[in-house]
């Protein structure tokens, strides 16, 4: 009897995907959340999550995971206002141990940390900085499928998004 397999990853960012920035103010919508900061004016930029991203991303046929400077805060302070239970979080190791030439190649600091977290499962990664550079080390040093997604971060994930996703995820199984 063989076990089931591992269900593929979703490295997601915040900032960006889930909290849009970039374009003026007033173009966000302000967004009434399931559950409210503990103190409602601790981070203003909260008000931009889109609670429907909850449900949407909890659809994919995926392993969600923070891929993000928000580390663990993002389960303390965007799963509950998603409406999503505590995410695995990718840790990030220290600014000294990021390999300057990888830096000065283009390669993103987050790359080889989520190529090693995968440790060889299919993952799809959502981040706003995601670049050609990041695609093409990937595509060398990752056995398994992999679709670095870059999204807007003036518009965070749309409908579009999730489309290419779920369609990449879909093609998985």
């Amino acid at each position: 009897m063989t076990g089931s397999p591992q269900r593929p990853l979703l490295f997601l960012d915040v900032d960006g995907p889930l909290i849009p920035f970039g374009a003026a103010p007033d173009q966000y919508p302000v967004h009434a959340t399931r559950r409210e900061p503990l103190a409602a004016d601790a981070n203003p930029l909260l008000t931009r999550l889109d609670p429907e991203h909850g449900p949407r991303l909890a659809a994919l046929p995926c392993e969600v995971v923070w891929a993000t400077t928000w580390m663990a805060d993002a389960n303390e302070c965007i799963a509950p206002r998603l409406g999503l239970p505590p995410l695995a979080v990718v840790i990030w190791p220290e600014p000294s141990d990021v390999d300057d030439e990888d830096e000065r190649n283009g390669l993103h600091w987050k790359t080889r940390t989520l190529v090693e977290w995968a440790a060889g499962r299919p993952f799809a990664w959502a981040d706003d900085e995601v670049t050609d550079t990041d695609r093409a080390w990937v595509a060398v040093h990752h056995p398994a499928d992999a679709l670095l997604h870059r999204v807007d971060p003036r518009r965070g994930l749309t409908d579009h998004d999730y489309a290419v996703l779920g369609s990449w995820l879909g093609r998985l199984f």
